[in-house]
């Protein structure tokens, strides 16, 4: 099924995985409402949306802010009429640290941002799937293997992201009354989409290593097809990541 006549809400939509996914889903015929802090970077990805730009409704967006998150689904209601597809995809990167060298805000950040900014759009986006006409719709969380299995020095990133996971169970139970699916696409190594070579990773065991990685186009490949679904059916988890990443055993 098409995304034609269907509206969707993209956070973190100014760059990285949000961009990705956002012009994969103009290209399928969505209409999408891009969130994010910058509105030079949402209005870079509209203009290279193309012909599909008309579609597209740019809001600047912290999704750690309450007020702005409202604003937001206010301004897709408003524009759209409606909202079928949210996903969460914005998030905060810190510096990698060992635990006992982890600076208070760059957690807080973190929380703020994956966490709080994840809740606080799937109650806005929760809030009007659950009211509107034909009723019901899709949230599809940005987890990552984190949110199964941590890597060295990301205690902050890892808890996020189990808090994500927890989220997702969350809104899945919670959405089933009301035609509401949730779920969660956990995405490895994706080739630096600037081109940029691959910088080695942290090993569970002190080394360092370059690591193998996917083509964005996987990614996107796999949030259509979660997105594609009819409401009777749900991709709970997916983890899409290249065959050779050290993700089972790498603890």
């Amino acid at each position: 099924m098409s995304g034609a006549g269907r509206v969707a809400v993209v956070t973190g939509g100014g760059s990285g995985l949000g961009r990705a996914a956002a012009l994969a889903l103009f290209a399928d015929g969505w209409s999408l409402a891009l969130a994010g802090r910058r509105r030079v970077t949402l209005e870079d990805t509209v203009a290279e949306a193309g012909a599909d730009a008309g579609r597209a409704l740019a809001v600047p967006t912290d999704i750690s802010r309450p007020e702005q998150v409202t604003a937001l689904f206010d301004a897709v209601r408003e524009h759209f009429g409606r909202v079928d597809l949210l996903f969460n995809n914005a998030g905060a990167a810190v510096p990698r640290r060992p635990v006992a060298e982890v600076d208070l805000a760059d957690w807080r950040r973190v929380m703020d941002t994956t966490v709080t900014g994840t809740f606080l759009c799937a109650r806005e986006a929760f809030r009007v799937m659950r009211e509107q006409s034909p009723r019901g719709g899709r949230i599809i969380n940005n987890g990552a293997p984190s949110a199964h299995v941590p890597r060295p020095h990301a205690i902050a990133y890892t808890t996020a992201k189990h808090a994500v996971l927890g989220l997702t169970r969350a809104l899945s139970l919670d959405g089933r009354p009301y035609d509401i699916a949730c779920g969660q696409i956990d995405v490895g190594n994706v080739t630096p989409l600037d081109g940029s070579p691959q910088p080695p990773s942290a090993q569970a065991d002190g080394s360092r290593a370059v690591e193998a990685t996917i083509p964005v186009a996987r990614f996107t490949e796999s949030l259509l097809l979660m997105a594609s679904m009819p409401l009777d059916a749900n991709v709970q988890f997916l983890t899409v990541l290249p065959t050779t990443m050290p993700y089972l055993g790498r603890g």
